[in-house]
């Protein structure tokens, strides 16, 4: 009996003793360019974009804490590589052959993204398909993932209004971009694009670093509940109606 006593003394002061393991929090940066529209929008707590509502969502769902940095677009790639950031949001179309690299795992899906070429109406023509890039100078976002750049020259710009400003500048004749940013600053710079060949179309995803993939089920259980509920659907709808995304480009 004397020794049982003792040896759950012992137990007791281990368990006391021994360290405890810090909760996991995630660090991250979804800024993209300066203004992402509709996906991140800058100084705008009411209103901060798909990813800027979704993003804390997610997380909170599936009881995962996170922390927010401002980090350039060139940055955020490098502070992925070397792990000062946990993760970010990306398309596998973004990559050759869909492949986000061996750092990574993906979740699951949240909303589908297209780029395309973007240029003038009296260019349009010209690029219909993009094996017309091949050679040529193409505006590109400094900082962002093309799965083909190696078939062009990257001309870069800090921004996606930058590109359109380009455009119009004569400093390029086509450029590369999302679809909803293209057609917002196009609005507010009042200069209309015309939307050319499809660049790439495919699933928006979390670009997790491995070490904590252990992590996954929880937050892929949160996306399908916010999927399933509507919740997901909602967020997108308040920034891509017609209604809502001609107001923000106001």
């Amino acid at each position: 009996m004397k020794r049982c006593i003792i040896a759950v003394i012992y137990f007791v002061l281990c368990s006391f003793c021994s360290p405890v393991k810090a909760e996991t929090v995630l660090k991250y940066n979804v800024n993209g360019s300066s203004n992402w529209v509709p996906y991140y929008i800058a100084h705008s707590p009411d209103n901060p974009g798909i990813l800027g509502e979704l993003v804390p969502l997610i997380l909170a769902t599936a009881n995962i804490k996170i922390e927010k940095h401002n980090f350039p677009p060139k940055r955020t790639n490098h502070a992925l590589g070397n792990g000062l950031l946990d993760f970010d949001f990306v398309s596998p179309s973004w990559f050759p052959n869909d492949d986000l690299g061996e750092l990574f795992v993906q979740s699951s899906p949240l909303l589908i993204i297209q780029e395309n070429i973007i240029t003038l109406d009296e260019h349009a023509k010209n690029w219909q398909n993009i094996d017309q890039l091949k050679g040529k100078e193409i505006g590109t976002v400094r900082g962002y993932l093309y799965h083909d750049d190696a078939n062009f020259t990257r001309v870069d710009f800090i921004s996606e209004r930058e590109l359109i400003k380009a455009l119009y500048k004569d400093r390029v004749k086509a450029a590369i971009s999302g679809d909803l940013p293209a057609l917002y600053w196009a609005k507010q710079l009042n200069s209309p694009i015309t939307l050319a060949a499809v660049h790439s179309k495919g699933q928006l995803v979390m670009r997790l670093r491995k070490e904590h993939a252990a992590l996954l089920p929880r937050i892929n259980a949160a996306i399908d509940e916010l999927q399933s509920n509507g919740t997901i659907k909602r967020i997108i709808d308040k920034y891509t109606k017609q209604e809502v995304f001609e107001h923000l480009a106001q």
